[in-house]
């Protein structure tokens, strides 16, 4: 992509684009769009006029087009779809920690670390002891970096901004707007850096 003389880059771009649904409902036609990082964009339209359509195109959701669509490498894309589509099974603090599983799988690999500690085959192995201790190290030090152990605080601060429900809620039970809620701290927690 090219930079301009600021030195922003054009980090998304679409190259006459188009979208036809079948049989042959034409719902985009000749779609050009670049924009930088950091810009804000919205997409107007009556309903039925592509809106939905051109953003999962965006987010890589719908793959099924004609058309040039160019993103900087690098850059992660995130989508709030109309009516998300949730894990009923789950409570609302499960849904919502998806967003920073990265996290989430650090503090339970730091346990597993922990509780290997009283293994009899890693005590009387030294190679072993040291592989265990640099990996709790390595785990500490992301743990500090990232401050997960106030990772549940920033949840229930993330989901009392968003107005979520009660973090033991079922999922099932939620109201449509509930649950588009839900999803939308889900999907901020994630950090994408196109929205």
């Amino acid at each position: 992509m090219s930079a301009t003389p600021e030195g922003r880059q054009i980090i998304f771009s679409m190259v006459n684009v188009s979208k036809i649904h079948p049989p042959q409902k034409q719902v985009l036609k000749d779609i050009y769009i670049s924009f930088y990082y950091g810009a804000k964009i919205g997409v107007l339209g009556l309903n039925g006029s592509g809106k939905s359509s051109l953003l999962r195109i965006m987010a890589g959701v719908d793959k099924d087009s004609i058309g040039e669509i160019h993103q900087s490498p690098g850059y992660s894309v995130g989508m709030l779809e109309q009516e998300p589509k949730l894990d009923e099974s789950k409570t609302v603090i499960e849904i919502v920690r998806e967003g920073v599983q990265k996290y989430v799988d650090i503090l339970n690999e730091f346990e597993e670390v922990n509780n290997k500690f009283g293994d009899e085959e890693i005590l009387n192995d030294p190679d072993k002891m040291d592989k265990l201790i640099n990996r709790q190290a390595q785990l500490q030090e992301l743990i500090d970096q990232h401050d997960l152990w106030n990772l549940d605080n920033r949840l229930e601060r993330s989901m009392d901004a968003l107005r979520c429900p009660e973090s033991d809620a079922s999922v099932k039970v939620l109201s449509g707007g509930e649950r588009r809620r839900v999803a939308l701290c889900r999907l901020l927690l994630q950090e994408p850096d196109i929205l």
